[in-house]
């Protein structure tokens, strides 16, 4: 338990023992340092409640406080500032050094579903990729730390147009293969595809298709012919979505994003029968299609009806969606199902979620949230685009990110040892510049800026942690305990870190990693701060020392945690 929690509960018990019934208290973070390190504030919402002076309330808090306090004053209209007695402080830290748990809050353990990534198969993986994939990972990670079961699916778009594109590419340059024979009677063999076949394919195969009708309409119908499971052609997209799978998941494993689920459209398929038999009474026909109401009467805005079957009886994404749902509800009964996919699909999720409740294919007590982005810029303000105005591919940007960090790298001969370092500095850029902004905020991305090793960046916080390790490298202390405080950085770090609870709620909370990104940056500044007023190293008094390095150890292992809630890894020299 953090000590933010454990003195909220010690304060509870001091108000009741003054008389006073209050359901929660808060110790809250001081803005003025000079008055406290903390505040107590519930002395004025007290004295509404029981029509007393509020500074006479204030008084009489302070007068039952014990002495895990001290300096404590009253300010204003009975703002209760404290200072943290050095030595609970000192004990909540040396808890803590190799114990992260001691610095957080549990809280009560869900199960989720977090639906994320959000990849096509047969296409490359682009720019638009990155922020579902990164902003999903991370709530995941955070998710679990703070106690919940976790299953990521990252959902592949594996049905759709894209099908009957690649195989009527194959059809054109192959025409001999044996799945375009209608009179072969023998097995099909399994379809042998490479990545870089696939990777020309589809682009070919679009951009013809948008010259020629009569390909479009082959198109169209290969695709219907793959939704109906037609074979040769569903094994063939099956194959084909495996090369695909595959050259996704390097990219993701590059990003350290690690799905627990690799679903998609296509194994919703064994559920839309018993899906639809849920759906069934709540189905009305319009205009040839079967559609179920979700509007409210209290809507501001018109929500329209779902289409769950389209006028020519097939299904759709939403059929499909919603037979997902039925499958998790089946399979992993979550508490909550949480989707990470950008702020244009909001309409379509609510609409979903609507139909999920009215339908009863999930109870009311189940939390279906639809957690969105903003739009990751280039320079312009526009989305990144290749310089013939296309959609940027995520590889070329970590490219282009991996080449600006290489020109910094200049002491390092190449070799695997500067390859691995990097591997994780592109990733710690990326991803830090990625989750730094409010995660509904449209931000710009500019690789000179975020590649950089000073100021708020990944590169920066690795850097931290890599001279803080190569500290400890150099000494040889075994007996790791903080026994005093040599300074007031030092402390000012000790109370940073008991602020760490609340950054972790609230990120939680608002389904931000902003904030953890912030109190990273505020950590390692404080450090790096402590770091040119002191010789850590050659310091002559050992016991002044040890608690240096201790007080290392502990940033070291908190500030790594943290870095591995948002799948940054670091490396072990920069």
């Amino acid at each position: 338990m953090s000590y933010i929690k454990e003195t909220e509960e010690y304060l509870k018990n001091v108000l009741k023992d003054c008389g006073y019934e209050i359901d929660n208290v808060v110790l809250e973070s001081s803005q003025r340092r000079d008055l406290g390190e903390f505040q107590i504030n519930c002395a004025m919402n007290l004295a509404k409640q029981y029509g007393k002076n509020p500074r006479k309330i204030a008084q009489d808090i302070v007068d039952h406080l014990d002495d895990r306090f001290v300096d404590i004053n009253i300010a204003g209209p009975g703002f209760i500032n404290v200072k943290v007695n050095e030595k609970n402080l000192v004990n909540k830290m040396n808890e803590s050094i190799n114990d992260f748990d001691k610095l957080i809050d549990k809280c009560e353990p869900k199960t989720i579903v977090i639906d994320y990534g959000g990849a096509n198969a047969a296409k490359a993986l682009h720019v638009g990729h990155m922020r579902s994939a990164n902003i999903g990972e991370s709530l995941k990670r955070l998710a679990v730390v703070l106690g919940n079961k976790v299953i990521g699916d990252v959902h592949l778009g594996d049905l759709g147009r894209q099908s009957g594109m690649v195989i009527s590419e194959i059809k054109k340059r192959k025409p001999d293969l044996c799945y375009f024979d209608p009179n072969y009677k023998g097995e099909y063999p399994k379809l042998e595809i490479t990545p870089e076949e696939l990777a020309d394919y589809y682009p070919t195969a679009s951009a013809a298709a948008k010259e020629d009708e009569n390909r479009l309409e082959e198109v169209r119908q290969i695709t219907a012919w793959v939704d109906e499971g037609k074979e040769p052609y569903l094994s063939m997209w099956k194959d084909i979505v495996e090369v695909s799978k595959n050259e996704i998941k390097k990219t993701y494993d590059f990003l350290n994003c690690n799905f627990e689920l690799w679903e998609g459209e296509m194994s919703s398929l064994n559920y839309v029968d018993d899906t639809l038999k849920i759906l069934k009474p709540f189905m009305y026909e319009s205009e040839g299609a079967q559609v179920i109401d979700v509007a409210k009467e209290d809507d501001k805005i018109e929500i329209p009806p779902l289409i769950v079957i389209k006028n020519d009886g097939a299904t759709i994404y939403a059929t499909r969606d919603l037979a997902t749902i039925y499958s998790r509800m089946k399979n992993n009964n979550p508490d909550e199902i949480w989707y990470v996919v950008d702020a244009r699909q909001g309409m379509y999720f609510e609409q979903v979620f609507r139909a999920s409740y009215k339908s009863k294919l999930v109870p009311e007590n189940v939390n279906l949230a639809h957690y969105y982005f903003g739009t990751m810029n280039g320079k312009d303000g526009k989305p990144f685009k290749t310089r013939d105005g296309g959609v940027l591919q995520l590889n070329d940007l970590l490219s282009m990110i991996r080449e600006e960090l290489s020109k910094k790298m200049d002491k390092y001969e190449d070799g695997s040892e500067k390859e691995e370092i990097l591997d994780k500095l592109t990733v710690a850029t990326v991803k830090f510049a990625d989750l730094l902004p409010f995660r509904t905020t449209d931000y710009i991305f500019d690789i000179e800026k975020f590649s950089s090793f000073e100021g708020k960046t990944g590169p920066y916080i690795l850097y931290t942690m890599v001279r803080i390790n190569s500290i400890l490298e150099k000494t040889n202390i075994n007996n790791i305990k903080i026994d005093k405080i040599c300074s007031e950085t030092q402390r000012s770090i000790y109370i940073k870190l008991l602020e760490l609870s609340r950054t972790l709620e609230k990120s939680y909370n608002e389904k931000t990693l902003s904030y953890i990104c912030d109190y990273l940056f505020e950590v390692c500044s404080l450090f790096n701060k402590f770091y040119g007023e002191c010789n850590i190293v050659n310091e002559k008094d050992e016991s002044i020392k040890n608690n240096y390095i201790s007080m290392l150890h502990l940033i070291y292992n908190t500030c790594t945690k943290l870095l591995d809630i948002l799948a940054i890894k670091v490396p072990n020299k920069m």
